[in-house]
């Protein structure tokens, strides 16, 4: 049948399963728009208060569902106000497909208005990069989009149109997609020596990242702890993947992760990596990064291997896939000093904060209890992002979202819109900091104008917390441009924007707020007023040795 190639792109979409789209009109892609019209009743189009809105809520969607999530923009400024959004979802493996109209071809290069070449922009921040200027290949083109965001290591992807192109015809036949393909590049070897390496190791160490949740592998990593008997830590994008009220889960590595982590992997004599990066955020310096210990790394993607740490051994390839294959080789192990040794350090380091005042922990400890850890949870950047990430016990893997690879100030509302909308099922609550809350405060608007139930959690301690941290620690006290302590009413800026609001500033009110909020079955803002100076520990310096993890106790002593 002939269609225009709006009508295709609609078609497309309609091809790979989409359900909604996030975005926002203008001139070049009112084609698109006026197809997508027409199809209203197919395709839900969330009008977002900004483009990078879209483009965060089209990552929370994705994350939260597993599916490839689909932003759109217009040409010029609308095209690179999505730019923030494709590199958050690029630096944490995120599958997204942005689709973007330019200027009319003969236009092109011209300096037309509203003309940026937003494929060369986003270059070295996608998988892939399309530009079409014929119609007789868009449809192909939106395909291959699809195919590349979800397979192997996911990631975004531009589809750029000239105007031209969504107004001419072509043929269009519909096809059914393919499977994605699954990238398994090991080899027998491999698998012989990963088995070879964990059976001889006396304390080994699993430590997860994203790609265990990528992979849908955490019934395999549930089975592989238990099948080699060890403790297993995870990095922020590795939330959930592990039950974290599991005995063998001892919390986060890294900069901010648990003493137990930190010391437990520097002590191991085998480290297995799976679906992580070696982050400089996870392993601190790299010279001393689990010094004692052989590395095991399993990652679908090649060029991650060896990349930032020496390893002994390797397996590239989907990680559920490779897993089923090592739990189906492996003899059960037994472990019981380390795990003895690992469960001492737990008690002796556990994870502490200040619980005579409202702090952060103390509400995400409360929003964990009364969510039964059922939440999804997304995060903004910085201290509440952290704490975040310490307090709530995550125990399915898609319920914790954040930015971790851009670190990415005005992620978190977008994001957890996206979530509530591809999981209207689930109660969807973003942490943010005041800092961070100010950078897209305006997507409120857009909860409020589709009645989207998401609870909105304003960490408020009026300065920007995590670099006020630094400041305190490395800065000798010099709070340069960090103290947000003026006028604005987040309350008041809530219902401004349509939502309703609740102010908390003692502990006994967090739990009431929150039962309140999930009650109301609206947008709501709970803002939590806590005090300028609490800080996240432990904490491990940039560049230091991740065993040199401190907290407040340490400072003390060392005064």
């Amino acid at each position: 049948m002939q269609l225009t190639g709006a009508e295709i792109v609609i078609e497309c979409l309609k091809e790979q399963g989409v359900d909604t789209v996030f975005g926002y009109p203008g001139g070049t892609i009112l084609n698109i728009y006026d197809a997508l019209y027409k199809h209203s009743n197919e395709i839900n189009h969330i009008l977002t208060s900004h483009e990078q809105g879209a483009a965060h809520a089209a990552d929370g969607y994705a994350r939260a569902t597993g599916r490839v999530g689909v932003c759109m923009a217009t040409s010029g400024p609308g095209a690179t106000n999505l730019v923030t959004g494709i590199a958050t979802a690029y630096m944490d493996s995120v599958p997204m497909v942005a689709i973007t109209a330019n200027v009319n071809l003969p236009l092109l290069g011209k300096d037309t208005f509203q003309e940026v070449d937003i494929a060369g922009v986003t270059m070295p921040i996608t998988k892939h990069g399309y530009i079409v200027k014929d119609v007789s290949i868009l449809a192909d083109t939106l395909r291959k989009a699809f195919a590349i965001a979800k397979s192997g290591r996911p990631g975004p992807v531009l589809v750029d149109i000239t105007k031209d192109v969504t107004a001419n015809t072509c043929e269009y036949t519909p096809v059914v997609p393919a499977k994605p393909r699954v990238l398994n590049r090991y080899t027998n070897e491999d698998l012989e020596r990963a088995v070879e390496l964990i059976e001889k190791a006396e304390k080994p160490y699993i430590y997860l990242g994203g790609g265990a949740i990528i992979s849908g592998a955490a019934e395999q990593v549930k089975a592989f702890a238990e099948k080699i008997d060890a403790p297993v830590c995870d990095t922020l994008m590795g939330k959930g993947a592990f039950d974290g009220r599991s005995d063998r889960y001892t919390g986060m590595i890294g900069m901010h992760g648990t003493k137990t982590s930190n010391f437990g992997v520097s002590e191991c004599d085998l480290l297995i990596a799976l679906g992580a990066r070696f982050s400089d955020r996870v392993i601190g310096n790299p010279k001393t990064f689990a010094k004692n210990a052989k590395v095991l790394h399993i990652d679908i993607d090649a060029a991650e291997i060896g990349k930032n740490i020496p390893v002994c051994a390797s397996v590239t390839g989907d990680l559920k896939c490779i897993l089923k294959e090592l739990n189906a080789r492996l003899n059960k192990l037994e472990h019981t000093e380390w795990m003895k040794h690992i469960k001492e350090i737990k008690e002796k380091y556990p994870l502490k904060y200040n619980k005579e005042q409202l702090s952060c922990p103390y509400v995400m400890e409360e929003i964990d209890r009364v969510t039964k850890g059922e939440a999804v949870i997304s995060t903004d950047v910085g201290q509440h992002q952290m704490w975040a990430a310490q307090y709530y016990q995550y125990t399915q893997p898609r319920t914790f979202l954040s930015s971790g690879g851009l670190g990415t100030m005005g992620y978190g509302l977008g994001a957890c819109i996206g979530a509530k909308t591809g999981c209207p099922d689930k109660v969807c609550i973003n942490i943010a900091g005041d800092g961070c809350f100010r950078m897209n405060m305006n997507e409120l608007a857009t909860a409020s104008r589709y009645n989207i139930p998401i609870i909105q959690v304003i960490i408020n301690n009026h300065v920007l917390g995590m670099v006020r941290q630094w400041q305190t620690l490395f800065y000798d006290h010099r709070y340069s441009q960090t103290v947000l302590n003026d006028k604005v009413d987040f309350c008041k800026v809530a219902e401004g924007l349509g939502c309703a609001a609740i102010r908390v500033t003692k502990k006994e009110e967090v739990a009431p707020a929150i039962e309140k909020a999930i009650s109301m079955q609206a947008p709501v803002v709970i803002e939590c007023v806590i005090p300028e100076d609490d800080k996240v520990f432990p904490m491990v310096p940039a560049g230091a040795p991740i065993s040199d993890a401190f907290d407040e106790d340490d400072l003390s002593d060392r005064k």
